[in-house]
């Protein structure tokens, strides 16, 4: 209910099916660029299962040697999108958050256990959501700095204050082992 053709379109390039028939679905290409894709393997002498396997190195110089407006242009699409489907192609399965930066982890924090209340950590912010933002402070379970902790003034949404692989110094509020979660603050932690 209430996903119709237009949301399913916007939404479906987000989704990843490692378990799908076609290798595409699990890339950020859209389902709408699939027939631009495979145009564009066959351009540059390649298949479906080269993506699979791994095997398109190569594919941003024959791109560059074909020609990115001649290759957009017979493939249907700009130039930005072929940009775009050509990154995604070369990795299928990956997911963008591995590229971000590693937390700057404490030698005496390792596990939840050993969190306490007022523990002031360096983290990275891994997603950001509507009522806030998840934090990895090195101990295998992102924190939740709540929206109301993010800033010092009033914000209506926590991307006007940080985005996904920021560096932030966060406050331990509250750890609770038995449900796997860890309250953090930003801006107590000032």
């Amino acid at each position: 209910p209430k996903l119709g053709p237009k949301a399913f379109q916007q939404c479906a390039g987000f989704l990843r099916v490692p378990e799908s028939a076609s290798v595409l679905d699990n890339t950020a290409v859209h389902p709408e660029s699939y027939p631009a894709a495979e145009k564009l393997l066959a351009l540059t002498g390649h298949s479906l299962a080269d993506v699979k396997a791994g095997k398109l190195q190569n594919l941003p110089a024959q791109v560059a040697a074909y020609g990115e407006e001649k290759a957009a242009e017979d493939a249907g699409v700009g130039v930005p999108t072929l940009r775009d489907v050509v990154a995604e192609l070369m990795k299928p399965g990956r997911d963008i958050r591995d590229d971000l930066p590693k937390p700057v982890l404490r030698t005496d924090v390792l596990e939840m256990k050993d969190l306490k209340p007022g523990m002031i950590l360096t983290g990275t912010v891994r997603n950001v959501i509507d009522f806030g933002a998840f934090v990895d402070v090195g101990v295998h379970q992102d924190g939740l700095v709540h929206i109301s902790q993010v800033a010092d003034r009033r914000v209506k949404h926590p991307s006007e204050v940080v985005s996904v692989g920021d560096v932030v110094k966060v406050k331990v509020l509250e750890v609770d082992e038995k449900k796997k979660r860890i309250s953090l603050s930003m801006k107590q932690a000032k």
